[in-house]
């Protein structure tokens, strides 16, 4: 038997940031963000040999194992080693014996929540696998158990929600990490006017986030009175925006963005760079309106809020730099799983 998953990635519209600890804990975070047709991707096929054979293709590695109740995280597939011992720790209590292969669309380093969805799309097949009794919530907060607790990679709570339920989602974060998932019913209307008026551009530099968000936290944790305020700005954010959405605003949704953005870099030192500022100069005076990172920042890709006459020229002069532009719609579902008898 073949057992297949995918999950998709996300752009972070707006309250990013506000997800992560402690700020999220003490303040309480709001987040908007929506999932698009991008997508992470994982096959288990079963073994009867007593091995675990892993294909991790964006981490270019393949390792032959035997099977055992717990991997070393030993810095190569952590994401599908730490999937797999909390999976033996909690539901099956015994070794499996497998060969998976894990994929996915985009860079690592991206800004689109890849090593989240990637934990919540590992998860979901071992879920469709091995018949676990996980819903939605149940789903995302095991991925967070993993990733920010068991394997300690730094980061927030938006991502894996996102990419187990897919859409539009308002999220609410609050102390003792609980997460309320509020999915937003976006008229078709607004959906595709967002799609005609945005750019998604990859800068051509994959960031490693985790600095950034350490230092956010230590802003928070030090009382780093301008760091928090702007963090309250960008929470707001997600409550100017939702209500930009919902109602098609395009011209207040490009604001938000543009806004927020300012206070983002109030944030850290390394959410922008040289090579940011020079691809957000370039759209500009291509006749981009506002924009932002998506993601912790210091690169992967920008969102570009442009008027929907002027994409092609934005999207030619972004060509001329080392990045490349990518082609995206929104999507409405979230992660799911099938089998191949």
């Amino acid at each position: 038997m073949i057992i297949r998953s995918k999950a998709p990635l996300r752009l972070g519209l707006a309250g990013g940031g506000s997800d992560v600890s402690p700020y999220s804990d003490i303040y309480g975070g709001l987040v908007l963000n929506a999932t698009i047709n991008l997508y992470t991707y994982c096959t288990i096929e079963e073994r009867s040999d007593a091995k675990i054979v892993i294909q991790s293709w964006d981490a270019d590695c393949r390792q032959t194992l035997d099977s055992a109740p717990i991997l070393d995280i030993d810095g190569h597939a952590s994401l599908i080693k730490g999937v797999y011992n909390r999976i033996v720790k909690d539901f099956v209590h015994s070794p499996l014996s497998f060969t998976i292969s894990t994929y996915n669309d985009a860079p690592a380093g991206s800004g689109l929540g890849t090593s989240s969805a990637m934990v919540v799309c590992i998860l979901k097949c071992f879920a469709e696998w091995l018949a676990l009794p996980l819903g939605d919530y149940e789903i995302a907060r095991l991925a967070y158990e993993i990733e920010r607790q068991d394997l300690a990679l730094s980061g927030g709570k938006q991502d894996q929600y996102a990419a187990t339920f897919g859409g539009f989602n308002y999220m609410e974060f609050h102390s003792n990490d609980m997460v309320i998932v509020n999915p937003l019913k976006i008229k078709r209307w607004i959906i595709d006017e967002l799609e005609s008026s945005m750019v998604l551009y990859f800068t051509g530099r994959s960031r490693e986030s985790a600095n950034i968000i350490n230092e956010q936290k230590k802003n928070t944790e030090g009382g780093n009175s301008a760091a928090i305020e702007a963090m309250h700005r960008i929470k707001q954010s997600a409550i100017d925006m939702k209500r930009a959405v919902l109602m098609g605003d395009m011209n207040s949704f490009a604001s938000i963005l543009g806004k927020a953005w300012e206070d983002k870099k109030k944030m850290a030192g390394a959410i922008t760079n040289p090579v940011i500022q020079q691809a957000f100069d370039v759209a500009t005076a291509a006749g981009a309106i506002s924009g932002k990172v998506s993601g912790a920042g210091g690169g992967g890709f920008m969102m570009l809020m442009v008027e929907p006459t002027r994409k092609r020229e934005v999207v030619e002069a972004l060509s001329r730099l080392d990045g490349f532009v990518m082609p995206f719609q929104f999507t409405e579902g979230g992660a799911h799983g099938w089998k191949i008898y």
